[in-house]
Order: C-alpha cells, then sequence, then structure tokens
C-alpha cells in the first residue's frame, strides 16, 4: 500500500471530503443504501480518517495509515493497524465488511479480497465503493491531467475487474452500480 503519502498529506486528504462535501455524501449514501445495518461485528478495511465508518455507525477500521488512524479516532472509530491482505482479524469474526477506495491502494487486491472473504461469517456482505477506472476522473487523471497525488498511488479497475476478484475470492455478486465515477458492489460469502 502506497502508505507514505497518507503519512505525508493524511490532513489533505482528510480535507478533501469537506472541500468536495457534495460528491463526499452522495457517496456516504449510496453505501449507507448498500450496506447492512452495521453491528458489532461490522469492519471497515481501509478505514482512512473514518469518513465513513463513522458516520455508517461502524465501529471497528483497519487503516495502516498512523496519520489518518488518529483522525479516524477522533471521530470515534476503533482502529487496528494493519492491511486488507492480511487482516488482524479471527476467521468468521465479521458481519459485514466496507471497503470504501481503498481497492486501487491493496498491493494484492486479490489477496485483500480473499482476506475479506475469510474474515466474514457465512452469508456476510462485502460493499466495495471504489472510482471506476473507465469514469470520467480516471480517465482525466490516467491522460495527464495533474494535481492528483493520491490517484498517483493508487492501480485502477473497472467494475468488471473488480467483480472477477471478488467471485475469484469466493463471493456472489449481488449488484453492481456505477454513477459519477463511483462504483458500489455488493457480494455475498458463498
Amino acid at each position: 500500500m502506497p502508505q507514505e503519502v497518507f503519512e505525508r498529506h493524511g490532513s489533505a486528504y482528510d480535507d478533501w471530503y469537506e472541500e468536495h462535501r457534495e460528491v463526499y455524501l452522495a457517496e456516504l449514501e449510496r453505501i449507507r443504501r448498500a450496506l447492512p445495518a452495521p453491528d458489532a461485528r461490522t469492519v471497515e478495511v481501509g478505514a482512512g480518517s473514518g469518513r465513513f465508518a463513522a458516520p455508517l455507525g461502524i465501529p471497528i477500521g483497519i487503516e495502516p495509515s498512523l496519520a489518518l488512524a488518529r483522525i479516524a479516532r477522533r471521530r470515534g472509530v476503533d482502529i487496528v493497524q494493519g492491511v486488507g491482505e492480511c487482516l488482524p482479524l479471527k476467521d468468521g469474526s465479521c458481519s459485514a465488511v466496507l471497503m470504501v477506495t481503498v481497492i486501487c491502494f491493496f498491493d494484492d487486491p486479490a489477496a485483500a479480497c480473499a482476506e475479506a472473504c475469510r474474515v466474514l461469517v457465512p452469508g456476510g456482505v462485502l460493499v466495495a465503493g471504489f472510482l471506476e477506472r473507465e469514469g470520467r476522473l480516471i480517465q482525466a487523471f490516467l491522460h495527464g491531467e495533474p494535481g492528483h497525488r493520491f490517484l498517483a498511488a493508487g492501480t485502477f479497475y473497472s467494475s468488471a475487474e473488480v467483480q472477477a476478484l471478488l467471485a475469484g475470492a469466493g463471493f456472489a455478486i449481488i449488484s453492481a452500480d456505477t454513477d459519477d465515477d463511483f462504483c458500489v458492489i455488493v457480494a455475498k460469502k458463498e
């Protein structure tokens, strides 16, 4: 995971959500509609600064960046330091897993999907929200639009590629919806 950019610019990353509040709130609402009601066993992998876990009522976040973890803790999220490819959680210990704008930052997204499947209970749900590679924002970035220090640290995937990663990890795809560059996939552990 390209941790250095988040360690050095954690506040700038978090500020993006205020600077683009309308976009953030729209993404948050789409995630809220897709995610089963969070309980004590719901976890966000790649919780960042807690911008999704806190308002959704997700109690636990996994986050490698200490800078972002500090911000998330101030928002009331219990952060466990770790990475998606090696989750510090027991098998079958989670009712639901949320991953928002983190798939592009995994060193090994297939391993992270397999780990999410491992920690879910049978029938547990994973909700993945991510910037779609074919969307306007990522296409502009890929074609040279400057000024995206965080995007420069990522590898972007299409909805079909993420669905294939999830299916390969043992998930059944329930739904996939792309709107305004942001894709939300709901998958169930088979």
